[in-house]
């Protein structure tokens, strides 16, 4: 569990996009486009907060190695997925389906003028066994590679062998806040290219786990104890959707009506979780469940 002055909702802004700050990422655009130009492959590596996400793909739109072709941009989970596509969309003035599009489970918007797609990982998984060859994209970026998975190693091993034997001209970034940088390097012979992000101040409290009782219920207590003690909002993780739900209930019995209690998963219709990542309003602490 964290807490922030700044809030919860501004932090997770900060990680997608840096928060509209002239940061490392900006800095750091011309050796990115430069390394992406010459080599075809690059490794990025940048602290959350940094801006990967949601400028990195913006600003090598007007590459002219990129042509008529698109860039797809995998994401490891469908609510960050529709988050990067909506700030990047945002960015530009315009709705998902224009220059900036959108394909998950469920999810879909894309059109004709759509420069940059940004997928699930299953999505480019499929893709890529319906055309091998990738036909109309130009580059690939493997987003928050370090959290790994089957879907994007075999996703990233499927687009060197379509370098290797179909298509020289296909372009791969992978980006990662935390990874073993020489040994992603190393496979795909690429140069990298260090970012820093802006850091801030961070205290650990731990707390005894009660003998019995659930997750969720010593998790309440925690977080009642937080709010007395602390100014600001607060986000807490927990392990699963059941643990969400049955902390959000203890919670909202316990707590007035000054307190924004917003759940944040995956299965949540579209309204909630836009309204989870918004900012709150009339004032109130906002409380983030994820």
């Amino acid at each position: 569990m964290s807490t922030t002055r700044r809030g919860w909702v501004d932090s997770y802004q900060l990680l997608l996009n840096g928060a509209g700050r002239q940061n490392s990422i900006d800095l750091a655009r011309g050796l990115i486009r430069e390394k992406i130009r010459d080599g075809n492959r690059a490794v990025l590596v940048a602290p959350p907060g940094a801006g990967k996400t949601t400028r990195v793909p913006l600003a090598l739109l007007d590459e002219p190695w990129l042509g008529t072709g698109r860039i797809v941009l995998l994401e490891p989970r469908r609510l960050a997925a529709r988050a990067a596509a909506n700030r990047m969309a945002e960015t530009l003035g315009q709705r998902p389906g224009e220059t900036v599009g959108l394909r998950a489970r469920l999810m879909t918007a894309v059109s004709p003028a759509t420069r940059i797609e940004v997928v699930t990982e299953g999505i480019l998984t499929r893709h890529l066994q319906r055309d091998p060859g990738l036909d109309g994209i130009a580059l690939v970026i493997f987003d928050e590679f370090h959290l790994r998975s089957i879907h994007a190693d075999l996703a990233l091993a499927l687009c060197i062998d379509v370098i290797g034997g179909l298509r020289d001209d296909l372009r791969l970034l992978v980006m990662s806040a935390t990874l073993d940088t020489e040994a992603i390097a190393g496979l795909l012979a690429a140069p990298v290219v260090s970012g820093e992000g802006r850091s801030y101040p961070v205290e650990l409290h731990y707390l005894d786990r009660p003998a019995t009782g659930s997750i969720p219920r010593f998790t309440a207590a925690a977080v009642v104890r937080a709010l007395n003690q602390q100014e600001g909002d607060i986000l807490v993780f927990l392990p699963g959707t059941g643990e969400i739900r049955a902390t959000g209930r203890l919670l909202a019995s316990q707590l007035g009506a000054d307190i924004d209690i917003c759940p944040l998963y995956g299965d949540l219709a579209r309204g909630a979780q836009d309204r989870a990542i918004r900012p709150s309003t009339g004032g109130k602490r906002r409380l983030g469940l994820a």
